[in-house]
């Protein structure tokens, strides 16, 4: 049996809350369609208005049949908790079945970063005597400099630009918005692709729009240079190097972050740039600066291994 209108509208209905609402990325919001559409489907005949805690056990007990990861499960277990807190805001349930669902814990595993050596090969190993290239050596300036994450990049527009003041308002997670500060190297390559590079992206040759609603990065056909347009191009440069590491934007989001620290950098300031929400969560890169501090100390001090 399919899912009736009803339910469909639901889903739909969620699915625009967590875009709008909680500016959830793409492919997050795609992950959790997946993961509701096949609750759904277990569901069956059962109302989602008469769901109970029990049936949500059950389902729980049956996707541990496929040896999903931690990972995998905890998202499956987070998608149902906000869908669930989505229905009860608005009021479709009566009460919430979900609130007790936990998530198993995870064993949580150091972001892996780059070293400066290696974000260095990788930014200059990009072709810059292209208008591509150029643009995407600006994005991964940018990502370095600021630590933003490549969606906010993505969706950055001239109106969030303060060079002056070496600042770029960027919107994050739950539609926060937080000021980034630009290294005047990560500046200096933003103006230029901004001033001599950006209206030569577009291939027939119309020059793009540039006010205070138009993308900053842009494709050949003008619009919007999406993320996995971004991915694409650094993993065309990480193979092309053959660097021996799995490299994503969001590596050097965490390249930034320990940097940061292993310089100095306050924690609370470091939480403030990344607009982390809690501090917990940007005290696993505290981890990171000592597991480096700790092979330093090893490979050099006399006494080390005494």
């Amino acid at each position: 049996m399919g899912l009736s209108a009803l339910t469909k509208s639901y889903l739909k209905n969620f699915l625009i809350y967590l875009e709008v609402e909680k500016n959830f990325s793409k492919h997050t919001i795609r992950a959790y369609n997946s993961d509701i559409l096949g609750f759904l489907i277990w569901l069956d005949d059962t109302k989602i208005e008469e769901t109970n805690h029990t049936k949500l056990k059950d389902y729980l007990v049956f996707i541990q049949k496929f040896n999903y990861s931690k990972t995998t499960l905890s998202r499956k277990i987070a998608s149902i908790r906000t869908f669930y807190r989505f229905l009860y805001r608005e009021r479709i349930i009566e009460s919430n079945p979900a609130n007790s669902v936990h998530a198993p814990k995870r064993n949580k595993s150091l972001p892996k970063f780059l070293s400066k050596e290696e974000i260095e090969q990788i930014l200059n190993n990009i072709k810059i005597d292209t208008p591509a290239g150029f643009r995407n050596r600006t994005i991964l300036e940018l990502l370095y400099a600021t630590g933003m994450r490549v969606s906010e990049l993505s969706n950055l527009n001239f109106g969030n630009l303060n060079l002056d003041e070496n600042e770029i308002t960027v919107l994050g997670k739950g539609n926060k918005e937080r000021i980034v500060l630009v290294s005047s190297r990560a500046k200096d390559f933003l103006n230029k692709y901004i001033n001599t590079v950006r209206y030569m992206i577009v291939e027939d040759g119309l020059k793009p729009e540039q006010n205070e609603d138009s993308p900053v990065f842009i494709n050949k056909t003008g619009y919007r240079l999406q993320t996995q347009s971004i991915r694409a191009a650094l993993n065309d440069i990480v193979k092309k190097i053959e660097l021996p590491k799995k490299v994503t934007p969001h590596v050097f989001r965490h390249s930034f972050a320990t940097k940061l620290l292993e310089n100095g950098a306050d924690l609370r300031v470091v939480q403030e740039l990344l607009g982390h929400a809690s501090i917990s969560n940007t005290q696993i890169y505290t981890h990171v600066s000592t597991e480096r501090l700790k092979a330093v100390y090893d490979s050099t001090h006399p006494r080390a291994g005494n």
